[in-house]
């Protein structure tokens, strides 16, 4: 993620510190007047790239998933891209405001002289002007209740929905206000591509294509509550859909209802080839606190996916295996010990398995995974019971030099394994998929 957004970054700013380079500025104009109009260019660029990029990842492109190490990653990256373009938007803001400082304190003598513009050609970059500062007023509205992690997901669902036409907005506000010279430079033609990649995501997202060709329908064939905060869904996606079947350990966007839109969920099932997938579900906040009451066999959904790289065929079969969930971390592990039943290649799989839990005695996990792994002789199944004082620590991991850790779980455990690794082992491999859709 960081290595992708810092190579954006540079390149663009190359390419603007090329054209900075190369620009003759009248003799009588003042140095702080031409810097603070190249700092609007340079601040200008790095926030529509930013936010081309943004627009992009948020279409879902499942060939980035291998460079980017999967759709988490994808998604992480789309919503640090989103930031970081809004700031840059921020400060191009700021900047611009600096106009009137200048003219108190070194006057306008060696102001840059404003293009000369036809009537129909002036009073379009006046509006991209005003688009331009309306749109930033609205995504810092959007940033704030982004970050606000107690605003309700439906209606900043909703909110989001905006981004796109936004987009669009600062697009035309950036053709419109660029330097007509950049267009025959390297500096337009980089900001030619990043818009129109830009406005693809924009226009997929407003027509509602998000996901279409990965998409299949289906219905629910039963609901059970497991637990007073887990219910089971088994469904059964159509046989003529678009689903080719999953890797255990992937997960899909649910949609149950067309309002609410879709919800990422681990797939807890092996596939088996019948198109019959299950989902364990907790309540970790509204939506899903209310979704055992309002889910019934019969009803029609919609599977989009699947996705992710939490893949069982990704294990180093040469170094050291372990394997931790927290909670309803366990999904992906449950749809790999499923898988495994029916492998050849089950015997050679080795593989210490922790599960951390707040009481086995309640836990419906439990007893699946001991029937699991009693097939399962290379799985070693440890059960860290919080309510019995056996919380998981670095010691019960045993040795770690070289091993590969796949960690599931609440976000707080994953810190701190991997701070155990890398106190104690840092050539270990440590795989997290921490999938946050804001």
């Amino acid at each position: 993620m960081k290595t992708l957004l810092a190579v954006l970054a540079g390149i663009v700013t190359l390419s603007w510190g090329w054209d900075a380079f190369h620009a003759v500025a009248p003799a009588s104009a003042h140095p702080l007047w031409i810097a603070r109009q190249q700092a609007l260019y340079l601040s200008g660029l790095l926030s529509i790239a930013l936010m081309s990029l943004a627009m992009l990842l948020a279409t879902r492109p499942p060939w980035l998933e291998t460079p980017l190490g999967g759709m988490d990653r994808v998604y992480r990256t789309h919503k640090w891209a989103g930031i970081l373009a809004i700031s840059f938007a921020a400060l191009h803001w700021l900047i611009e405001m600096t106009d009137d400082i200048l003219k108190a304190t070194i006057g306008r003598a060696g102001r840059l002289p404003k293009a000369e513009d036809s009537g129909l050609l002036d009073a379009m970059r006046h509006l991209a002007k005003d688009m331009g500062e309306w749109a930033i007023y609205a995504l810092l509205a959007m940033l704030a209740i982004t970050l606000w992690k107690r605003f309700p997901y439906r209606p900043w669902r909703f909110v989001h929905r905006a981004m796109p036409v936004l987009y669009l907005m600062l697009a035309f506000h950036s053709v419109l206000l660029a330097p007509t010279g950049y267009w025959w430079q390297p500096t337009g033609w980089l900001l030619a591509l990043l818009l129109a990649t830009g406005s693809y995501g924009a226009l997929h997202a407003l027509r509602g294509s998000i996901g279409k060709q990965r998409s299949t329908n289906g219905q629910i064939v039963s609901v059970t509550q497991t637990a007073a905060d887990i219910c089971s869904v088994d469904c059964q996606l159509e046989q003529q859909g678009l689903w080719r079947g999953h890797r255990a350990g992937q997960f899909a966007f649910v949609t149950f209802d067309a309002s609410e839109g879709p919800h990422p969920f681990t797939i807890a099932s092996a596939d088996r080839g019948d198109g019959r997938l299950r989902f364990e579900i907790k309540a970790l906040g509204d939506y899903t606190r209310k979704l055992p009451g309002r889910l019934q066999p019969g009803m029609r959904i919609r599977i989009e996916g699947p996705y992710g790289r939490f893949d069982l065929a990704r294990c180093n079969t040469q170094a050291r295996q372990i394997w931790i969930a927290g909670g309803i971390g366990i999904t992906p592990f449950l749809a790999w010990l499923e898988s495994l039943q029916s492998e050849k290649r089950a015997a050679q799989v080795q593989a210490d398995l922790h599960y951390c839990t707040r009481n086995a005695a309640d836990d419906p996990f439990v007893p699946r995974l001991k029937s699991l792994c009693k097939t399962l002789p290379g799985i070693r199944l440890q059960v860290h019971d919080a309510h019995q004082g056996a919380n998981l620590s670095a010691a019960a991991l045993g040795e770690t030099e070289n091993a590969e850790v796949w960690f599931c779980g609440p976000a707080g455990l994953g810190k701190a394994v991997r701070h155990w690794l890398q106190t104690l082992s840092p050539a270990s491999r440590f795989h997290q998929e921490a999938f946050e859709m804001r």
